[in-house]
Parts: structure tokens; C-alpha cells; sequence
């Protein structure tokens, strides 16, 4: 679960991070109230959604006067933000946020993320931080520091000598990133995040450390601890396929191609989809309905998958370990009737009572393709969406 950068900063505030004072506005009439309880220009108006990049789409403005924070604000408020990371359609851009514009000296990186192959929280940083920060660590990766914490001992002085030599900090500004360490490390901690990043993390003029942006991604298995946390969260920013799929117990996220995938067990999803891939088709999507899936689950993920307009064939892959193939052939059939589904399927089904779901599939009379072999199951699937239109369903 995503954070809003007001949200998280306000977060950082609490733990004794620094970050600029702001104000939230979501009107083009709350810009004059907000400006005036910041001070004087010049201030930087940033959009609110729930992805990177909006610096370089024209998300983020430094403004010097109320009339330019006006426009700022009418330009965007109600309209979608498009990035390198929010896809064509782009995200909904319901609220701004305004603080006073720092004089930066430098601008640095630095994140926290859980490294799943050491098990621990590892910080990242660099002295080149800010909106190019993905083409630094793609050709000068050696800018790029990581350093773990081991959980048993937490956060040890060393680690902050350590980044922050690495940053080129000593004196004043080094004391201050030792503070701003423990703070991230407390909140990171104790709000269960999977991520937190301060891009950039701003030396200003002044010899201040400021975190000017905030990323924060909430571990979504920790949620049923974090209440206060999950009463921030900002559906209009999720997809809304994906949200409905939370309520039937369905892992779903969408992707840009035309094959819809249904499997069971996340590992298998993305082994489909990559042969999807290497037949020359593109995955609609990623999407397992779990080990215990029921025929009305499955229904369910039907409903789904056909709400996306540019589904043009679909591939059911089932291993039966737990789940039964036979239910799973039972489901299939429910949701095809249910939707009067007129779009090609393809069916693979192994495991678990799979002659008999196979069976049920055969004797149902409905226009589906069943293959045994995962490959020609893909091959087919990949055939079916480059020769139908989407007016077929």
C-alpha cells in the first residue's frame, strides 16, 4: 500500500525527521490560505499521486506568486497526471501539495528496502540524487552505496559514518544525517514498510538536511497491524480491477497486454506469463486465484479478467495440488455460462482429479480449447488473441 508524499512526510515529522512545512490544498480557493500560512515566495506546488516521475511530466513547479500557484492548481486539480510510472491512462491528481522552495547545494539519494536474499533492511544512498537517479544507477553504478542492518543489532553509529562519508557529508551536516538516519530507520521499522525512499534528500544552502520527497510503501501482509496507517489509503489512486479483486481473495494485478492469464499459485503465474512472452504474446495480466479456489472464486476472476477492454483470449493454467481440478473445471464452466463468454479460452489442467475436470470440459459442449501441455497451451492462446477483435465478447 502506497503513502501520498504528505502522508509520509507527515510520518518522518513525527519520528523527528526534517522536511519542509506544508500544506495540502485540494481546491483552487484553498491555494491562498495555504500560501499564506507559508510565508513568502517563492514555493514549490507538487501533484499527489501515487507514483514517480512527476517532476519530469510537469507535476512539480517552483511558483512566485499567488497567481501562478493559482494557475498551477487549476491546471491540474481534477485531471490525470501521466509519468513514466503510472502507464498510458495516468493517475488521478485530487490534491496538491505546497511548500516553501529550499535553496539546495546538493541534492543526494536515500532509501530503505528489504532485502529478501540477506533478510534484512538494507539503506541505499548516493551523492547524485534527484530526477535522474534511475540513469545514474544505470550508468555510474558505482555512485550507488548499499549498506544492511542486521535486525538482532538494529541501527549501530558505524552505518551512518559509513553512508554518509559515502555522501561526501563531515561536520554539522553529518551530526544532522545521523539524526535523520534514526528517524527513517524508526519509522521504516515501525510502521512495517517494504520501502522508503527521500529523493531528493537536499543539502541547502544554509547547512540544513531536508527530506524534499518521500516515497512509502506499506508491507501489505503487515496491514492488519498498521489501522492507522491503512486509514490513509487513497483507493482512487489504485486500479479498480485490483481493488475488487481484494474482496474475492484474488491476487490481480493488471499488465498492458491483450492474453488474459488465470493460475493458481504465483510462481506458475509468472512462469505462464513468461511463456506467454516467449511465444510472442503479451500478458493482460497477472492474476492467481490461490490454492483453495472455489468455483465461485473463479467465477469471480472471470468477471475480472472481462472487464478489461483489451483482453482478446484467455489461458487458464491449473495445477492441482490442493485445489481440485475437477472444482476448477466446475468454476470455468459456471463463469462461461454466467458471462455468455464469446472470447477464446484456452484450458490447462494438471494434477489433483484433472481427467475428471478435463472431462467436465469435454462434455460441456462450450467452445474452449483444453491442451495437456503448457507449452501448446501458450501457443495457442498466442494464436487465438492475433486473429480475434475484441467485438467477439
Amino acid at each position: 500500500m502506497n503513502l501520498h508524499e504528505y502522508q509520509a512526510k507527515a510520518l518522518l515529522r513525527d519520528a523527528g525527521v526534517a522536511v519542509p512545512e506544508g500544506r495540502v490544498v485540494r481546491s483552487v480557493d484553498d491555494v491562498a490560505h495555504a500560501l499564506a500560512a507559508l510565508g513568502d515566495a517563492p514555493w514549490v506546488m507538487k501533484v499527489q499521486v501515487h507514483a514517480g516521475g512527476r517532476g519530469k511530466a510537469g507535476g512539480v513547479r517552483v511558483v512566485q506568486s499567488p497567481d501562478e500557484a493559482r494557475d498551477f492548481a487549476a491546471r491540474w486539480l481534477g485531471q490525470r497526471l501521466v509519468s513514466v510510472q503510472t502507464g498510458a491512462a495516468g493517475l488521478p491528481v485530487n490534491a496538491l501539495y505546497i511548500e516553501p522552495a529550499s535553496r539546495i547545494a546538493r541534492e543526494l539519494y536515500l532509501s530503505l528496502i528489504i532485502d529478501r536474499a540477506t533478510s534484512k533492511v538494507t539503506f541505499i544512498d548516493s551523492d547524485a540524487g534527484g530526477m535522474d537517479i534511475e540513469e545514474v544507477a544505470a550508468t555510474t553504478p558505482e555512485r550507488i552505496h548499499a549498506l544492511s542492518v542486521h535486525p538482532a543489532a538494529g541501527l549501530m553509529p558505524y552505518h551512518a559514518r559509513k553512508l554518509g562519508f559515502a555522501l561526501g557529508l563531515s561536520g554539522e551536516a553529518a551530526k544532522q544525517f545521523a539524526v535523520m538516519l534514526k528517524g527513517l530507520y524508526t519509522v521504516f521499522m515501525q510502521s512495517d514498510a517494504s520501502m522508503l525512499e527521500i529523493n531528493p534528500l537536499a543539502l541547502t544552502e544554509d547547512g540544513a538536511l531536508l527530506a524534499l520527497d518521500c516515497k512509502f510503501i506499506l508491507d501489505s501482509n503487515a496491514a492488519y497491524r498498521q489501522p492507522a496507517i491503512v486509514e490513509l489509503r487513497d483507493e482512487a489512486q489504485e486500479d479498480p480491477r485490483e481493488r475488487e479483486a481484494v474482496k474475492h481473495q484474488l491476487n490481480y494485478v493488471t499488465l498492458d497486454g491483450d492474453i488474459a492469464c488465470m493460475v493458481n499459485g504465483a510462481g506458475l503465474a509468472m512462469a505462464t506469463m513468461d511463456l506467454i512472452q516467449l511465444e510472442g504474446g503479451q500478458p493482460a495480466n497477472f492474476l492467481d486465484v490461490g490454492g483453495g479456489a472455489t468455483a465461485a472464486r473463479v467465477a469471480e476472476a472471470f468477471k475480472l479478467i472481462l472487464s478489461d477492454t483489451k483482453v482478446r483470449a484467455i489461458l487458464i493454467n491449473i495445477f492441482g495440488g490442493i485445489v481440485r481440478c475437477d472444482l476448477i473445471a466446475e468454476g470455468i464452466l459456471q463463469a462461461v455460462r454466467e458471462v455468455d463468454l464469446k472470447l477464446p479460452l484456452v484450458v490447462r489442467l494438471e494434477g489433483t482429479n484433472a481427467a475428471q475436470g478435463r472431462a467436465l470440459l469435454a462434455e460441456s459442449g462450450l467452445n474452449l480449447t483444453a491442451e495437456n501441455d503448457l507449452t501448446r497451451a501458450a501457443q495457442a492462446a498466442v494464436r487465438a488473441a492475433k486473429s480475434t477483435g475484441r467485438e467477439a465478447n
